[in-house]
């Protein structure tokens, strides 16, 4: 094993604390000979104080720890053991949880059909040549099978192990000791198998000391020519000390050209990953100035409003003036973290030159990139169609970041087999991206195309695609029939043993319990259709299945045997994982948020990626290169302070008119886009890429740097010395300083899983931006991650099984501190706002083409529903000690706004369904809420409405959303705030006074399976409460015209300014409630409700202008001439 001298003498502190908490384990010290070997190949074997004294030298920096041979430890290939290892693994499904033993049980298959691709589960292959065995035998990356003994004999890995330990390492068919067969490529041998410490230590050593000339060019900003020819096989050519002995730096075998060229390794100017755009000055300084011309304008006009009264209606008045105040004040906190907006962009270039370029730091070019978990979260297969969660995962697979680097965990809550194979069919599906989103464009297909195979190919395609569907749409019949037939194959067995048992005697009906079968003829671990104890919802194991195993180091090629020819494409995947965390009775496992925070566990103990991506089931990946524009942020300079990467939200399905708002575009692009040039974007749920640690809640780099108190140049705190090893000074958490975070208060934190202790520095390393820079501090020297993986074996899966089990997270600061925050429904904005709180930055990446795309509720009652769980949140936010009034000095005042009125926004609703009535009470009273329509009123009326259309306009043109996107937006937050933002606020109160807990349901998310109208939930009336409020505001503003307009014209003095006042600001409320009255029309080509209303409308119009013309006896003056006061 190549390891560094920081590793021999100390392990990572975070490990080491984790070990010093658990007194009950047992130090065994191992017997090992140290080595070092020659340029000979021979090797030097070296004392314990030799290798002490001389470890220092860089010439020494390698060593290699050999173990002598034991009846455990034969001389084999260690390298085949640890890929017959990593097959069992993938092929197995591992279960456990809470009181239970974490079980591995093979799976012949997980689908009815044939595993068709080398790395899924259950893949096709060879059978074992043992008699009685019948197990399949090792595959390579290929698929190819693996044979440990050159006679090629065929033995699966549980014969192997028996044979190498129980059979003497002798080989059943050749009766010969095994050799080491030539299995092995170079990345292989780079691969640590030995030494000391866990498997995250002896990896975090390898990165360090992998390429120490890297480090020496990022320190000094100079390449050092002289350690580079002795490291590599550079020489000496013609004036030039950086030419290889075949006359290019780091080109393939044949010497193709493509390796690094002279001027690409002399004097390469830095160039930054991302640019800041800022908004032109002559669109932010009026729209600047046009906020502080309104501001006055409110001030000035309110304080009008407080010292006129109307001595005719106090009560309307008084109304009035509150109620506008509020808005004053709501407004105001919407306005001020819109001062600094700003655009980024990113080059994704210099992305490739920096990460996958060959450099005398990486001579083969191979991906530097850190690795990169997506989390894909669902919970309940009826309401989020399976077909929907597999467009997902197949966007995933084919997402362009190296396979290598990327691994999709999927999250089902719901433990249904209807998902699990459901995903296992996507795993087999040979076409990746998402072909639902291909095949339904509008444009044509064939534009540009020029060659004949593509129509071929297409056609191809598109029928394995539409036979996926089938198939995907046809499992629920498919698993229930297979569980009846082997229900009735079990009850048949149970009956002839009952005959059997019992001879003469009278038999009673056999009763078995209906269990749910898988595709291999086993049970199902997880949710039964027909519920049980230990298979219900709400209480099952926890379940582990590797889909596709991980993908070899080397680009792994196709073939032509198939319909398309990829013999020059690489076939590779991402690792795929299903996982379903335990659930017991009597624990609360806080739906999503616990859901994500067991996704982070098991991801760091089977991949570790140094960042997190995660998308709900029904947002897919339109953009294949948006993790690359993500991790452009999180590896540029000043990267490492990032917390998240946020996208915006883009939908499909929704109706061209956009009734509800439902695409949110001033939230997304005017929002979220100032709120970038503060601390950053707050998190909304899905499509955001974060950083590992930052989820771990330790603060950003160098966050307590700065003195504290009330005034740091006064009083300063006297620093304290750091013991802490440099690589783990960025672990830190806020309350805790360094030494006391590197003792035992860790696992208290984390749990006492050792293996996710040591997963943590090496997360942290591995975010690291690249030091190329001299300005970068907090780097990682270039070339240090393109090191192989680590093979998975059983006990890592295992481990994984334990982190995911019920009772992992008691007494930790899981969902308190660490990982996703528990207490709220809204646990993204809470999440969001912890990190913010520490100190962390977020940025906004909005991507040329749409980086994620998915569903949204188009139905009104649904988008109601979906507005109201929002609104509970903010509700939850404001009465809990995640409000922005207590947040930490580390926050910005003007973020510090953004979040104070994301818990405050929902109160706004009880001023606006007073303002809403308003109007219909003035009609009837006869009364307005000013004395008289007075020129000054009108003017500040004027001057108020004209900033906010001008602010409106400059906000449309630096964010680039529309006119009628603008309106729908107005609109809705009438229809919203009159609605779901009341009965939030309700319900808000009552948790908290009365301790009143919420249940929400999932929100639906279409699978588009109404082909003959793509918007037929749009047309959908599903009666709810919520409806109440916005139709009583309607009723009442319309019968309140008509009682205005009749009182009018039949008064002797008819006060005809109090009635425009009135009536104009009645369909001022009506206007803004068009969309919803049209939502309670029905479909389309039916008679419209609304057609009813109107015609009543006419006809008492009509009514009362007869009337008017031809009044009663004994009334000859009706109305009067109309003037203004």
């Amino acid at each position: 094993m190549a390891s560094n001298k920081h590793f021999n003498n100390s392990q990572s502190d975070l490990s080491n604390n984790s070990d010093a908490t658990d007194p009950a384990r047992p130090f065994v010290p191992n017997t090992v000979t140290f080595a070092r070997r020659t340029n000979s190949g021979r090797y030097v074997n070296y004392s314990r104080d030799d290798l002490d004294s001389e470890i220092g030298s860089v010439d020494f920096t390698n060593y290699t720890v050999h173990m002598p041979p034991t009846p455990d430890n034969q001389t084999t290939d260690p390298s085949i053991s640890q890929k017959v290892e990593e097959q069992y693994v993938s092929s197995s499904m591992f279960t456990g949880g809470f009181n239970s033993t974490t079980k591995a049980h093979l799976m012949d298959k997980v689908i009815e059909r044939e595993a068709n691709h080398p790395q899924m589960a259950g893949a096709k292959g060879s059978s074992c040549a043992i008699p009685g065995c019948d197990a399949k035998v090792m595959t390579d990356g290929r698929g190819q099978d693996l044979l440990p003994c050159e006679c090629d004999f065929k033995i699966c890995r549980d014969c192997f192990v028996d044979a190498v330990k129980t059979g003497g390492g002798i080989c059943p068919g050749c009766k010969l000791p095994y050799k080491n067969a030539d299995l092995t490529d170079q990345a292989d041998q780079q691969r640590p198998n030995g030494g000391g410490g866990s498997k995250m230590e002896r990896r975090l050593s390898l990165m360090k000391s992998n390429n120490k000339s890297a480090m020496v060019r990022s320190q000094t900003g100079d390449f050092d020519q002289n350690q580079w020819l002795f490291e590599t096989s550079g020489t000496y050519g013609y004036g030039n000390a950086f030419w290889t002995k075949d006359g290019n730096f780091g080109s393939g075998k044949d010497g193709d050209g493509e390796g690094m060229e002279t001027q690409d390794l002399m004097s390469r100017p830095w160039r930054p990953l991302t640019r800041k755009l800022s908004i032109p000055a002559a669109v932010l300084s009026p729209y600047r100035l046009l906020i502080l011309i309104r501001v006055v304008v409110l001030a000035l006009f309110l304080t009008w409003r407080v010292k006129h009264q109307n001595q005719d209606a106090v009560w309307l008045w008084g109304m009035s003036v509150v109620c506008e105040l509020w808005f004053a004040f709501s407004w105001l906190l919407d306005q001020l973290p819109k001062l600094c907006p700003v655009n980024r962009s990113t080059d994704l270039q210099v992305l490739k030159e920096k990460f996958e370029t060959p450099t005398p730091s990486n001579p083969t070019g191979k991906s530097d990139l850190p690795g990169l978990d997506v989390f894909v979260s669902t919970a309940d297969p009826e309401k989020e169609p399976p077909l929907v969660t597999a467009n997902t995962i197949l966007s995933i697979l084919a997402a362009e970041y190296p396979c290598e680097k990327l691994a999709c965990y999927v999250s089902d809550d719901g433990g249904a087999l209807l998902t699990f194979e459901a995903m296992a069919e996507a795993a087999s599906l040979q076409t990746y991206g998402n072909p639902d989103s291909y095949f339904s464009l509008k444009r044509d297909p064939y534009k540009n195309k020029v060659k004949s195979d593509f129509v071929k190919d297409r056609r191809r395609v598109k029928r394995e695609y539409d036979e996926f569907k089938v198939r995907i749409n046809s499992l629920p019949d498919s698993i229930r029939r297979r569980s009846d037939a082997y229900h009735a194959r079990e009850e048949i067995k149970a009956m002839k043993m009952q005959r059997q048992n019992r001879d003469d005697e009278l038999l009673e009906p056999v009763k078995i319990k209906k269990a749910t079968w898988m595709a291999d003829g086993t049970h199902w671990p997880g949710t039964w259709l027909t519920s049980a104890s230990d298979h219900a919802k709400g209480d099952h194991a926890g379940i582990i299945q590797v889909m596709l195993k991980p993908p070899s180091d080397e680009p792994l090629h196709g073939d032509s045997e198939g319909f398309m020819d990829l013999t020059d494409v690489d076939i590779r995947l991402p690792l795929l994982v299903y996982v379903s965390r335990e659930k017991r009775p009597g624990y609360d496992h806080n739906k999503k948020a616990g859901a994500m925070n067991a996704l982070v566990r098991a991801s760091a103990i089977m991949s570790n990626g140094a960042f997190i991506l995660n998308l709900d089931c029904d947002h897919y990946i339109y953009n294949s290169e948006a993790m690359r524009e993500g991790m452009c942020f999180m590896m540029d300079r000043g990267g490492d302070r990032l917390c998240y990467v946020q996208f915006p939200q883009r939908f499909e399905g929704i109706d061209p008119s956009d009734r509800y708002a439902n695409h949110n575009t001033v939230f997304f692009d005017v929002n979220m886009r100032a709120l970038d040039g503060l601390m950053g974007p707050v998190y909304v749920g899905t499509g955001c890429l974060f950083r590992r640690i930052a989820l771990y809640g330790f603060d950003p780099p160098k966050s307590r740097d700065r003195s504290s108190g009330c005034c740091g140049c006064c009083f300063p705190r006297g620093k304290k010395k750091n013991h802490i090893p440099e690589e783990n000074r960025a672990l830190r958490m806020g309350e805790y300083d360094d030494e006391e975070m590197s003792l035992s208060i860790v696992p208290k934190k984390f749990g006492n899983s050792t293996f996710l202790l040591d997963s943590i520095p090496v997360a942290e390393f591995q975010g690291r931006p690249l030091a190329d820079h001299p300005s970068v501090k907090n780097g990682r020297p270039p070339g240090a991650l393109t090191i192989p993986r680590e093979l998975l074996d059983a006990t890592t899966v295992a481990e994984a099984i334990a982190v995911i089990s019920c009772w992992y997270e008691d007494k930790t600061e899981w969902g308190s501190r660490i990982g996703w925050i528990y207490g709220s429904v809204t646990e993204d904005v809470v999440t969001g706002y912890r990190m913010h709180n520490r100190g962390w930055k977020s940025v906004y990446c909005v991507t040329k083409r749409d980086a994620f795309r998915g569903t949204a509720p188009i139905n009104l009652t649904d988008r109601l529903h979906q507005v109201l769980r929002w609104a509970t949140g903010s509700v939850e936010i404001f009465f809990s000690r995640n409000n922005a009034l207590l947040a930490s000095p580390k926050m910005k005042i003007l973020q510090r706004i953004a979040y104070l009125n994301v818990g405050i926004y929902p109160f706004t609703s009880i001023f606006l369904i007073v303002y809403c009535f308003l109007p219909a009470l003035s009609l009837f009273s006869g009364q307005f809420i000013v004395q008289t329509l007075n020129v000054t009123f009108l003017v500040y009326l004027l001057i108020i409405s004209i900033t906010l259309c001008l602010l409106a306009l400059l906000e449309i043109k630096w964010s680039g959303i529309s006119l009628e996107e603008w309106w729908r937006n107005e609109q809705f937050w009438l229809i919203g705030g009159t609605s779901a933002h009341l009965a939030a606020v309700l319900q808000g109160l009552l948790k908290v006074v009365a301790g009143v807990e919420i249940s929400f349901t999932l929100t639906t998310k279409s699978g588009g399976d109404d082909v003959d109208d793509e918007f037929a939930d749009l047309y959908m009336v599903k009666w709810t409460s919520l409806m109440i409020p916005p139709i009583t505001i309607m009723m009442v503003n319309l019968i309140a015209i008509a009682v205005g307009f009749s009182r009018t014209i039949y008064a002797v003095v008819p006060q005809w300014s109090k009635l425009i006042g009135g009536v104009f600001f009645s369909f001022w409320v009506l206007a803004h409630l068009y969309p919803f009255a049209k939502g309670l029309m029905g479909r389309r080509g039916r008679t419209p409700t609304i057609v009813y209303v109107w015609s009543g409308l006419v006809a008492i119009t009509i009514s009362l202008l007869w009337v008017a013309i031809n009044p009663p006896a004994g009334n000859t003056e009706i109305g009067g001439s109309f003037s203004f006061p």
